[in-house]
C-alpha cells in the first residue's frame, strides 16, 4: 500500500482509507460483529492504516466496533472520528430525545471522552466536526479543539462538509489537517471552490462516498430497487426516473475499466487519487473481495490522456437528482 500526507500537517496515512459507517448504518443488512471485525483487520493486512468512524454511527456502535477491531495494532493506524451532534439521552436502540446539531464546547468535551473510551485509546488522531453548527461560531469550536490538542486527547482536526468561508475561519484559529466531503465522478462540486482553497491553505482532502454509494462500481442499473431501510432509497439521484440518465457516468467508468483491464471501482478510485496528491478516499465495504478490489486501485495508472478523456466526457454528463434528501442537504456547507 502506498502512503500519502494529508496537507501540510505531516499526518501520513494509507493512500486508500476505510470508511466504517456502512458496517452499522445506512446500508443493511449488517454483518455479525465478528465478521465486521474480520473485515477491518483484513483491511489492515492489506496495508490500510486510515480508518474513519463517528460517534453518531449507531450511535456509538461503530466506534466500539472499530476500537475492538484495531486494538491489537492501535499504534500502527490513524483513527478518525467525529463530533457535532448532541446525542444526549440516546440509548443504543432508541433515542430518548432527538439528535440535533451541537458543537458547543460542553458537547465537544463530552463527545471526545466517549469516543476515547469506545475506541479504546488515549488519543484521537483526526477529529472532525461532523456538520457545521450554525449556533456555535466556528472560532469557538476551533478554540475548543485547540485545547484538546494541547491536552493530547486530539492530534489533528478537520471539518466535514463545510463551506469555504467556514474553512478559512476555522483554519485561522487552529490549523486544519483535513476536510472531508463527498467527492467522486458522481459528485464533483468540491472542484468549484473547495479544492482550490485546500490547495491554497495546505489542507488534505478526504472524499467519502468515492464510489458514488456503489453507483460507480456498475452494480446498479435503471431497474435497481433499494429497500426502504437502505439510505439510497431516499436519495433523489437514485430514484427510478433518474437512474437511466445517470447511467452515462457508469458507462464511462466501465469503458475505461475495459480499456485498462481492471474494474470500474478501481478506475473511480484511481481517478480520485490522480486529482491531487493530498486526496485520500475512504471507500467502505462489507466484503473482503471488494476490499481487495478497492485497495488495488493504488496500482492503477491513469495517463494524462486517460484523465483528459475522462474529464472531457464527465464535463458533458449531467447527473440528475440531488445527492441528499433536502433536509440533509441543508446541513452541509457546500
Amino acid at each position: 500500500m502506498k502512503t500519502r500526507v494529508l496537507g501540510k500537517s505531516g499526518l501520513v496515512v494509507s493512500a486508500i482509507g476505510y470508511g466504517c459507517m456502512g458496517l452499522t448504518q445506512s446500508y443493511p443488512p449488517y454483518l455479525p460483529k465478528e465478521e465486521s471485525i474480520a473485515v477491518i483487520r483484513k483491511a489492515f493486512e492489506l496495508g490500510v492504516t486510515f480508518f474513519d468512524t463517528a460517534e453518531v454511527y449507531g450511535p456509538y456502535k461503530n466506534e466500539e466496533l472499530l476500537g475492538e477491531a484495531v486494538a491489537p495494532f492501535r499504534d500502527q493506524v490513524v483513527l478518525a472520528t467525529k463530533f457535532g451532534f448532541d446525542i444526549g439521552g440516546a440509548s443504543r436502540d432508541q433515542f430518548a430525545r432527538p439528535i440535533g446539531l451541537s458543537s458547543s464546547p460542553a458537547t465537544i468535551r463530552r463527545a471526545v471522552e466517549g469516543s476515547l473510551k469506545r475506541l479504546r485509546t488515549d488519543h484521537i488522531d483526526l477529529y472532525y466536526q461532523h456538520r457545521v453548527d450554525p449556533h456555535t461560531p466556528i472560532e469557538e469550536v476551533a478554540d475548543c479543539v485547540a485545547g484538546l490538542i494541547r491536552e493530547g486527547k486530539v492530534l489533528h482536526w478537520g471539518l466535514s462538509e463545510p463551506g469555504t468561508e467556514t474553512v478559512r475561519r476555522a483554519h485561522a484559529v487552529c490549523p486544519l489537517t483535513a476536510v472531508q466531503s463527498e467527492y467522486s465522478m458522481w459528485y464533483r462540486k468540491p472542484e468549484e471552490a473547495l479544492l482550490p482553497l485546500l490547495q491554497e491553505l495546505g489542507i488534505g482532502f478526504v472524499p467519502f462516498s468515492p464510489l458514488g454509494k456503489g453507483m460507480l462500481t456498475g452494480r446498479f442499473d435503471a431497474q435497481a430497487h433499494f429497500a426502504a431501510d437502505d439510505f439510497r432509497s431516499s436519495i433523489p439521484r437514485f430514484a427510478p426516473q433518474n437512474m437511466e440518465t445517470n447511467q452515462a457516468v457508469v458507462d464511462l467508468v466501465r469503458d475505461m475499466a475495459r480499456k485498462k483491464g481492471t474494474s470500474p471501482a478501481r478506475i473511480a478510485l484511481a481517478w480520485l487519487l490522480a486529482q491531487k496528491e493530498w486526496i485520500v478516499p475512504i471507500p467502505g465495504t462489507k466484503t473482503v473481495a471488494r476490499l481487495e478490489e478497492n485497495t488495488g486501485a493504488v496500482d492503477i495508472v491513469l495517463t494524462k490522456e486517460d484523465l483528459a478523456l475522462l474529464g472531457k466526457k464527465l464535463d458533458g454528463i449531467t447527473i440528475v437528482g440531488a445527492r441528499y434528501p433536502e433536509e440533509q442537504e441543508r446541513l452541509t456547507g457546500l
